[in-house]
């Protein structure tokens, strides 16, 4: 317990203070070493081509899924949607990605990754536009569902889209391993600057109380800001050069692959990630109508907020290295997680906007840090050959569960408080974060503590973990 304390306040500290962190993991160099070394962390020696139009991509998208965060819920609002009816749009969004994203991962472990790339961003554009010109209700639980709209919601601006597991493998095998969290949480950064963006473009909509066609009217513009966007980040990912992958089997053209030889780390996943996703589906897509039914925010209150949280935590997802390498990546997970469930108790009775807003950017900073250390771990622990059908499948419960908490979550607004789903969400992600730390301990990974500790050769490998197992 006192090793856990321990492990939570060094995250705090790092996360309180991200430069200082970064500064500190830097050696003393001469004066002329300093121009230099700011070059090489501006670009670093192993930012290619490939990563730089990935990191152009994902900032483009990030703005795209940062507008559609903010108004899908207050627009469905406005055209008279129920907190239950939203919920309900909210679980086809999240069933429709969960077999996207699955299929993505094992389609593209056997035949490629970028072409998901360039596809799914254009199939969010696409809904956007939908959303933008009609308001019929099948059409919008159906573009819904191909755009994402209500998954990744908020200032989180870490979700791309069910593509993120091809886009994950794909950067994984463009770097070292050593520098691998650190372009995780490059990522993460630019993500935060195109989420940035996307909240002060979701100010775009000014709807009052406009109903109806004059609802429609008002939101079309930051639809159709959020379409050009997400179409922007599938055509600059139309640069991006990849092998043709190798048969698998043989002569044989395999058309997706199963991670079984990752097996040992993927039915725990399940676990962890099946209660993380309950959490999240509680109040992660209901972020912008929280505020709008508890505060009476308006659309450009919200993206102001959001555009304020981007700004204040763009750098803590650069910490995130620097964290993996004092505790380990586990560890610093796990304090990431309780730190975040506990913010949640706060936030849900804070008695004014602003209030809720400044718990909000402390924790948004807090999850910041956990995205690119999480999304390491995963690929860590993955066969080379399995990357993104390991990162899809994980995902899978999560995803399934979220979108059954999503409908619990709507009727517990409706019925219950706006207080209820967050509480709830709360107890269930630090459940999250005792099942993560006692599943993944003896994870034999380089990661899986902190640099200097010895004892990782010795750690008990996980059966079927990267090791070729069956």
């Amino acid at each position: 317990m006192a090793t856990g304390v321990c492990d939570l306040l060094a995250v705090a500290r790092v996360v309180r203070d991200p430069l200082g962190a970064m500064q500190s993991s830097i050696p003393d160099r001469s004066m002329t070493a300093k121009p230099r070394a700011f070059a090489e962390a501006v670009r670093p020696p192993w930012m290619e081509r490939n990563l730089a139009i990935v990191l152009g991509a994902r900032a483009s998208m990030s703005a795209a899924r940062s507008v559609a965060g903010v108004i899908t819920a207050l627009y469905l609002s406005a055209e008279g949607f129920s907190g239950l009816r939203i919920g309900m749009l909210f679980l086809c969004v999240a069933l429709a990605s969960a077999v996207m994203s699955s299929a993505i991962g094992v389609v593209s472990d056997a035949l490629g990754r970028k072409v998901f790339l360039v596809v799914v961003p254009l199939l969010a554009s696409i809904s956007a536009c939908v959303f933008a010109l009609d308001r019929t209700a099948p059409l919008l639980f159906v573009f819904a569902a191909f755009g994402s709209f209500g998954r990744g919601a908020g200032a989180g601006a870490g979700n791309v889209g069910p593509y993120q597991p091809a886009e994950a493998a794909f950067v994984a095998e463009s770097v070292p391993e050593g520098q691998r969290t650190d372009v995780f949480g490059r990522l993460a950064f630019v993500s935060a600057l195109g989420a940035l963006a996307g909240g002060l473009l979701a100010g775009l909509a000014r709807p009052g109380r406009a109903t109806g066609l004059a609802a429609e009217l008002a939101y079309r513009p930051a639809f159709l800001a959020a379409a050009v966007l997400a179409a922007l980040a599938g055509i600059v990912a139309l640069g991006l050069s990849e092998p043709a992958r190798p048969p698998r089997s043989g002569d044989r053209r395999v058309w997706f692959v199963l991670p079984r030889r990752s097996w040992g780390a993927l039915w725990r996943f399940w676990i962890t990630n099946g209660l993380n996703g309950l959490a999240i589906g509680m109040f992660g897509p209901f972020v912008s109508y929280w505020f709008h039914r508890r505060y009476g925010s308006s659309p450009g209150e919200i993206g102001v907020l959001f555009a304020v949280v981007n700004v204040a935590t763009l750098i803590s997802s650069l910490s995130a290295g620097h964290i993996e390498r004092r505790l380990g990546t586990l560890r610093a997970i796990v304090g990431v997680r309780f730190l975040q469930a506990a913010l949640l108790v706060p936030l849900a009775l804070a008695p004014a906007f602003w209030i809720a807003g400044g718990i909000y950017l402390v924790r948004m900073l807090v999850q910041r840090v956990g995205l690119p250390l999480r999304q390491s771990f995963t690929q860590a622990v993955a066969d080379p050959a399995e990357r993104a059908g390991l990162a899809a499948l994980s995902n899978l419960p999560a995803q399934g569960s979220q979108a059954g908490s999503q409908v619990l979550a709507g009727y517990l607004f409706d019925e219950v408080s706006l207080a209820a789903p967050m509480l709830l969400a709360a107890g269930l992600q630090a459940l999250n974060a005792v099942a993560y730390g006692a599943l993944f301990r003896s994870v034999p990974s380089s990661t899986a503590v902190p640099s200097g500790v010895s004892g990782v050769e010795e750690a008990n490998e996980i059966p079927g973990v990267g090791t070729g197992a069956t």
